[in-house]
């Protein structure tokens, strides 16, 4: 079972830090999908609500809250019971939406033809291919559209300095800092790496999908420079933060992982001398003199943090 799906991980912290989708994205998966004039968050009277949209990997509801208004009926799938009933309890009483405890390989409980458009949004890394072409085959109509999207690797624009240090703390082969291991042996794999490939191993089969598009891009981890970056991809860019930022890496699966095999190294926030979080953010705020002058008030300083993203779209034949 993924880490994600254990009842020792934090559905509720998942769905406070992870962050949320701009409209940009989901006006593209629309527009691909054939929604003439989305105008995310509302639809226009020119894009009525119709067909019935599928959601793997749903996690706390995100995507199937935010696309509900464009379709009829939204069924919203993820394998963790933690994240289901986050997904409940954040989304309230909405009879469009279906959420169910299950993983996107099993689909029987579906009709043939039963879904129009069929999405998933930070999950496709984790599938099983071999069952999910087959299955997804069998229940998106001719026509129907599939758009799986996904982020990995953050950087903090113009603050070169730092990105090193978490580099050095998630994925580092040696200690990261003295008697300290590295999150890396705690990545579940393959999926951490077909994310940081850009999903380019998701490769819909030919034989029932047409009009692949896909639209990949990853920041300069060298200058910290993105001025020239194309909107269409840097569809993820948030300011918040050093505290959060430091909370969103707590939701990392490796995290949760690499917690439960160091029970001995407790947060600061929990009493303890700290844990490889706190180690890090010890670095990366030393790395920059303004931030390190601000003493116990660096969680409270803002940044600018872009994610390197991927989105792979494309229509059933």
């Amino acid at each position: 079972m993924s880490i994600f799906g254990r009842s020792t991980y934090s559905s509720a912290g998942y769905a406070a830090f992870r962050p949320s989708y701009p409209s940009v994205l989901y006006d593209r998966v629309l527009r691909f999908h054939g929604k003439e004039a989305p105008s995310f968050p509302s639809p226009s009277s020119s894009s009525p609500a119709a067909g019935t949209l599928l959601d793997l990997g749903c996690g706390h509801g995100l995507v199937a809250r935010a696309l509900a208004p464009y379709f009829s009926r939204v069924i919203a799938l993820d394998p963790s019971a933690g994240m289901i009933e986050q997904a409940r309890k954040l989304t309230g009483d909405n009879s469009k939406i279906t959420f169910k405890q299950g993983g996107a390989e099993d689909l029987s409980f579906l009709d043939d033809n039963a879904v129009d458009c069929v999405v998933a949004g930070q999950a496709a890394h984790w599938f099983d291919y071999s069952k999910v072409w087959p299955a997804l085959a069998r229940v998106v109509k001719r026509g129907g559209t599939l758009a799986f999207w996904g982020y990995k690797d953050h950087i903090i624009v113009g603050r070169p300095e730092t990105t090193p240090i978490f580099d050095r703390f998630i994925y580092g082969e040696t200690e990261p800092a003295p008697g300290v291991e590295s999150m890396m042996r705690f990545w579940e794999q393959p999926g951490r790496n077909i994310l940081r490939d850009s999903l380019r191993e998701v490769v819909p089969p030919e034989t029932e999908w047409e009009h692949v598009a896909r639209i990949a891009w990853d920041p300069n981890h060298e200058t910290g420079d993105i001025s020239d970056a194309p909107e269409e991809a840097t569809w993820l860019r948030r300011r918040l933060k050093l505290g959060e930022l430091a909370s969103y890496i707590r939701t990392f699966s490796a995290f949760s992982g690499w917690r439960s095999a160091h029970p001995e190294m407790k947060c600061r926030a929990d009493g303890g001398e700290g844990d490889i979080v706190d180690l890090m953010f010890d670095e990366v705020v030393a790395a920059v003199p303004e931030w390190k002058a601000a003493g116990d008030r660096w969680a409270e300083i803002e940044v600018d943090a872009v994610w390197g993203t991927a989105l792979l779209m494309a229509k059933r034949r």
